[in-house]
């Protein structure tokens, strides 16, 4: 078999097929490989800002958590924590440390606006931060722990009351020195001022912004961040990875700003509002259990009482004043159904005011239930307790419409002549009867007793 080549044909074919070739790989470039290298480019550049402005708690873990995620994906050269807190769950500024000490991304912890304040857990966050700034007219400090549960219950003589002083005083000593630990230990890593940051755990000391700028607590003052930007340029900070210098001259600043998830973790995760919810959830499968079949007052106490349970699960609740509500609100709910006079309806509103003043402790910024809305729950809960014992009362008092003794005594018509057995119409209905007289047809007759179905009657009286 012969076979020809024209090389003059694949010449001419090549030339055709040249110029597709060139065009294709310049629409590589220009089109695709360009715009991410410039797209990249402008990424490095970009400052990613995170705005925590009130108790640290759940919430602002996770809105914290999430923004550092989303500066790592948009290679930004660096993340902006700009703070202003009374302070907050400790359990939750921890987690926040942690995000902060992983990230890839140096982090500018930064005490703004004028008047803002990095208090308690604020300033182990500012601490544990690359890069730890503050505007003009901040402070920070009072770093001393406030522990959950509340003091000891002194008992009945001396000897005890003191030995439980001396152990509540033991802890308080621990958990301040571990808390000085953490802070001094978060001290050496940027090379901040150790001294300080014991006496701000131990003795609750508090600093504005010019002292902690003159005793190396913070790296500079900013008036504001395009100032902040521009006074950390060039600096070296240090990250896990290692030694990073920082380049935000000319940075594009991005806000990240909480978003519906933030937000509802924010809501349900107020003490307050998880409070609300628990009793919503309560008295709805209450009512639900009381009236079946009405089905909204059912769905609606399951979800709150879900909603609820899952808030309280994120707080450092006490599960003794949590069990309190509950035997609280059984005790009350009992009362409508038990003859205990009231015993049971007045020790479940002592247990649930002890209860709701037990389940948060107040001495936390922004995690105590107020006293207004607990007492306000109490006398709503002693109005439910009062209106169902004048319903009980008046059930007792009033005359029994059915069975045996709602029959007795009724007068009734006899239905047809009879001597000592007939029927008797009463109410609209026939009954079998027995006398022991005889009976006329029209005649009035008194129920004086009843065997099974059959009912004793006699004459009416004239009387």
């Amino acid at each position: 078999m012969n076979i020809e080549i024209d090389s003059k044909n694949i010449f001419q074919a090549r030339q055709i097929r040249l110029p597709d070739l060139l065009c294709l790989i310049v629409g590589i470039i220009f089109f695709i490989i360009l715009p991410m290298k410039l797209a990249h480019g402008q990424s490095q550049n970009t400052a990613v800002v995170l705005t925590l402005d009130s108790a640290i708690g759940p919430a602002t873990a996770d809105y914290i958590h999430r923004g550092i995620a989303i500066g790592a994906k948009q290679h930004a050269s660096l993340i902006i924590i700009q703070l202003d807190t009374p302070g907050g769950l400790d359990q939750s500024m921890r987690e926040i440390i942690k995000n902060i000490l992983a990230s890839p991304i140096p982090i500018a912890t930064y005490v703004a606006p004028s008047g803002a304040r990095a208090a308690s857990a604020g300033t182990y966050i500012l601490y544990a931060s690359p890069i730890a700034a503050m505007a003009p007219g901040t402070n920070i400090g009072a770093a001393t722990p406030v522990s959950m549960g509340g003091s000891p219950i002194p008992g009945n003589n001396e000897e005890k009351p003191n030995k439980q002083a001396n152990q509540a005083s033991d802890m308080t000593k621990k958990i301040k020195k571990d808390a000085a630990a953490y802070l001094h230990s978060l001290a050496k890593i940027h090379g901040r001022n150790v001294d300080w940051s014991q006496k701000a755990v131990l003795e609750a000391d508090s600093i504005p912004a010019d002292k902690a700028l003159a005793i190396g607590v913070i790296d500079l003052i900013a008036k504001d961040i395009p100032d902040l930007l521009k006074n950390i340029d060039g600096k070296k900070v240090k990250l896990k990875e290692g030694w990073v210098t920082l380049k935000t001259k000319n940075t594009q600043v991005t806000h990240f700003k909480p978003d519906w998830r933030t937000q509802f973790l924010t809501v349900i995760t107020n003490p307050s509002f998880a409070y609300i919810l628990l009793l919503i959830g309560i008295y709805g499968l209450f009512f639900e259990f009381a009236n079946p079949g009405f089905v909204l007052p059912g769905v609606a106490g399951a979800i709150c009482l879900l909603i609820a349970l899952y808030a309280l699960q994120l707080l450092p609740i006490n599960y003794v004043g949590l069990g309190l509500i509950f035997m609280g609100i059984a005790f009350m709910v009992a009362e409508a159904f038990l003859p205990s006079f009231g015993a049971l309806g007045l020790g479940g509103i002592i247990a649930f005011a002890v209860g709701s003043v037990m389940l948060m402790d107040a001495d936390i910024p922004g995690y105590g239930i107020p006293w207004t809305l607990i007492l306000t729950m109490v006398i709503a809960n002693g109005l439910f307790f009062f209106v169902v014992i004048c319903m009980a009362i008046r059930a007792r008092q009033q005359k029994i419409v059915s069975g045996r003794e709602a029959l007795m005594d009724k007068v009734g018509i006899i239905n047809g002549d009879f001597d000592t057995e007939g029927w008797i119409r009463i109410d609209g209905e026939n009954w079998h009867c027995k006398s022991t007289e005889p009976l006329k047809k029209g005649q009035s007759a008194q129920i004086i007793d009843q065997e099974g179905l059959t009912l004793l009657v006699k004459p009416r009286s004239e009387s």
